[in-house]
Parts: structure tokens; sequence; C-alpha cells
């Protein structure tokens, strides 16, 4: 893999606006009707959300990551898809790059709703 080519150089308060948290995925479910989407049950401390994500093309077996930590962003506004609320976006690695998504994970388990940045 190439990497792609840094972003334009950005404002670092931007950053700030970004709300990623750590969340332990607790249940992965199915989306009828969809080829990619499935449900993630995520609890970050204080409160669980549901967080739809595009890993059935990724995954033979996407049940495999229930009880793994991950970081979501959390501040997006809900969004409809498949007749469901997703409540936040799943951060993985790769996506973008067109390789295979891994999770974007902490090296040890860190309390649930941890920020990151």
């Amino acid at each position: 893999m190439t990497p792609a080519s840094i972003k334009p150089i950005i404002d670092p308060a931007l950053i700030d606006q970004i709300d990623i948290r750590v969340g332990t995925i607790e249940a992965v479910s199915d989306i009828p009707n969809s080829d990619n989407l499935v449900a993630l049950q995520v609890h970050f401390g204080d409160h669980t959300r549901t967080i739809l994500a595009g890993l059935k093309q990724e995954r033979t077996n996407p049940k495999e990551i229930e009880g793994r930590q991950a970081l979501f962003v959390l501040n997006l506004p809900p969004k409809k898809m498949r007749g469901m609320v997703s409540e936040g976006m799943l951060f993985d690695i790769g996506y973008a790059d067109g390789i295979t998504p891994v999770l974007a994970t902490p090296e040890v388990p860190v309390p649930n709703g941890s920020r990151a940045g």
C-alpha cells in the first residue's frame, strides 16, 4: 500500500470539537435487507448506544468483535439507515486506504467512555 497524501492543514481547534471515546462492543446484530451494515450495541460507561457499521463485507464473522473495546465518534447527528438510527460512528483504520479495516483500539483496557485526544 502506498500511503495517501497528507490532508491540508487545519486549525487545531477543530480536533477539540470531535468527541472520540472508547466503548465496549457488547453485541453485534444483523440488519435485515442490508448487504453491508450491522448494528453494534456499544457501552460507554454511563450509557449504551446503537452504532451502525459497514462490517459485513469486511469480516467473515462480524460477531468476532463482541467484547472488544474500540474508538467511536459520538458527537455526530443521529443518522437513519435501513430503518435504524445510528448514534455515532465506528472509528476504524484502513477503510479509506482500500485495505481491510481493523478496529482502532486502546493498547490496554481502559474505562468505557474514556476520551481520545
